[in-house]
């Protein structure tokens, strides 16, 4: 063995590889087999899809600025992809996993992904991202550690875990894919799982230490909210952002958020119920795990804590408390607040609106009158290649329609690189939505009831908005946001109700620089998969 690959194979391997490398950016490699598979989540046996045997899937672990590349072969009957929840794939929309930049890989084949953590930190997850595989499994966390020597704002915790929540169906994939194409609505969601099952999942603290707990919301639609019996939880950081440390008894998680927690086992040395229920639906569903002190198996004392009783006042009033930390340093050995958003201005207003209806006696849902219809080509290869007839820039239009018909079309919108853009989404809906975009951290600057105006913009956040990738919007609410288009690439803006976006409710946003250096966007990866009519095109 070469002295490279040797010094390399150390540096992969060892866990205290990031001390040892020092400024140089490690590697990590893994070899995923997605296979289907037997799992018990209710104590009855259900068909998932399985990571290397595992449901959940493992979780990827790395450093800021770390590589990671991940070799992904497709045992199923079907193609697949994963995304990447929150993570950026700086100047590289190319392996973004979705359906518009990525060619899923067949049947019988594989696929390396090549990621660079690029300038990030903190809790986040990834997923599948065609049809209805996530309804199956085949997700887990992710979770970027600082570099050495850049501080972190809080004490090193005694344990670090990650804990995905998320609804979960008795039914099939498959069968929830039917009911889709079959032009009907899911029904609501049997359970909550967590960590894959929906009781017997247990921690164990030891008295007196602290724990860091990173949780993910990776359902297909349901708000929960998260509490543990007779402990206070400390907010530390929100997918990428620390914050300031308030204390909350329980914390409402929408899918697609991650926080990250501290919780010290200061209370009697016994067990303790961890909760989660459902929030804002019509079904009221709540599981539990079991936190354990020390060597104690016994079961908790008293009632399951329940979730508040408030109205969606309070759930907002919830998410405006949570500010960034703007003296902690973040990838970087610098405060978190330097970047001054509320001193930018804005060049552009997008505000969207999400529609539901009736196509062909079929239900679909849109995005300002545009219902998203996938094309036979990833948007991001027919743009790279120039290949005609897959998709029009500016199909969406930057306001919602008042033609209340929906039309299908293969939704794009163009944005240029740099630009500075304040973005609404107004819901006119009795539900609450989130809204993720891909490749993004952006500001949620204003939340409030009603219907968005001008004036709406006197009670922004300018100093110390959270950043995050994916945002609630509250039911008849509105949520904006600011966001720096400083990401060259073909990028998904998706509701992450998944049975929504799959039929519609999601486009594209093209942001574009006429440069072809490499500082502004990296190429196609050699190892591109190529299909549709791009297929047969030389890289």
């Amino acid at each position: 063995m070469s002295l490279v690959l040797l010094l390399l194979f150390f540096v992969t391997s060892s866990p205290y590889y990031s001390s040892i490398v020092g400024a140089e950016d490690p590697y990590r490699f893994f070899d995923w087999n997605i296979t289907y598979g037997d799992i018990y989540p209710f104590g009855i046996k259900q068909q998932g899809i399985l990571i290397n045997g595992e449901f959940p899937g493992p979780n990827i672990e790395a450093f800021t600025n770390g590589n990671v590349f991940i070799n992904v072969r497709n045992h199923l009957d079907e193609p697949f992809l994963l995304t990447w929840n929150g993570i950026q794939n700086r100047k590289n929309s190319y392996v973004d996993g979705v359906l518009g930049t990525t060619c899923p890989i067949p049947p019988g084949q594989n696929y390396t992904y090549k990621l660079q953590m690029k300038d990030q930190i903190g809790s986040f997850y990834y997923s599948p991202s065609l049809t209805l595989h996530k309804a199956a499994g085949a997700f887990g966390g992710i979770r970027i550690l600082s570099r050495p020597l850049i501080p972190v704002p809080f004490p090193q915790p005694a344990g670090d875990f990650h804990i995905l929540i998320g609804d979960w169906y008795k039914t099939s994939h498959k069968k929830l894919k039917a009911i889709l194409d079959g032009g009907h609505k899911l029904p609501s969601p049997h359970a909550i799982l967590i960590n894959g099952r929906r009781e017997g999942t247990t921690f164990t603290f030891e008295q007196g230490k602290t724990y860091r707990l990173r949780i993910s919301n990776v359902g297909l639609e349901s708000s929960l909210n998260f509490r543990i019996q007779g402990h206070k939880m400390e907010l530390v950081e929100v997918e990428g952002t620390h914050t300031v440390q308030n204390s909350y008894s329980s914390l409402d998680i929408h899918v697609g958020q991650s926080y990250s927690v501290l919780v010290t086992a200061n209370q009697q040395s016994r067990s303790y119920y961890v909760a989660i229920s459902t929030r804002f639906s019509n079904t009221s569903l709540t599981s539990t795990a079991i936190l354990h002190y020390g060597n104690s198996n016994s079961k908790p004392v008293g009632q399951i804590p329940r979730a508040p009783v408030g109205t969606i006042v309070w759930s907002m009033n919830q998410a405006q408390s949570i500010r960034t930390n703007l003296t902690a340093s973040g990838p970087r050995p610098n405060p978190q607040g330097s970047f001054r958003y509320g001193q930018i201005k804005v060049s552009r207003t997008i505000i969207l609106r999400s529609f539901a209806g009736i196509v062909d006696g079929k239900q679909r849902y849109g995005v300002n009158g545009v219902s998203f219809v996938p094309a036979d080509t990833p948007l991001k290869l027919a743009d790279h290649f120039n290949i005609n007839g897959i998709f029009r820039v500016g199909a969406i239009p930057d306001q919602p329609s008042s033609v209340k018909n929906i039309t299908l079309v293969t939704a794009v919108m163009g944005a240029d690189y740099h630009d500075f853009v304040e973005i609404v989404f107004n819901n006119y809906e009795k539900i609450l939505q989130t809204w993720h975009i891909n490749g993004y951290s952006f500001f949620v600057v204003g939340m409030d009831k009603g219907k968005w105006t001008p004036d709406s913009r006197k009670q922004y956040n300018l100093i110390d908005a959270l950043p995050r990738s994916t945002t609630q919007v509250f039911p008849k609410s509105w949520t904006a946001i600011y966001i720096s288009l400083d990401n060259v690439g073909m990028w998904n803006i998706r509701t992450e109700f998944w049975a929504r976006q799959y039929l519609g409710e999601q486009f594209y946003l093209r942001v574009y620089t006429s440069s072809n250096s490499t500082r502004d966007e990296l190429p196609i990866p050699k190892n591109a998969l190529l299909c549709g009519r791009a297929k047969h095109v030389a890289i």
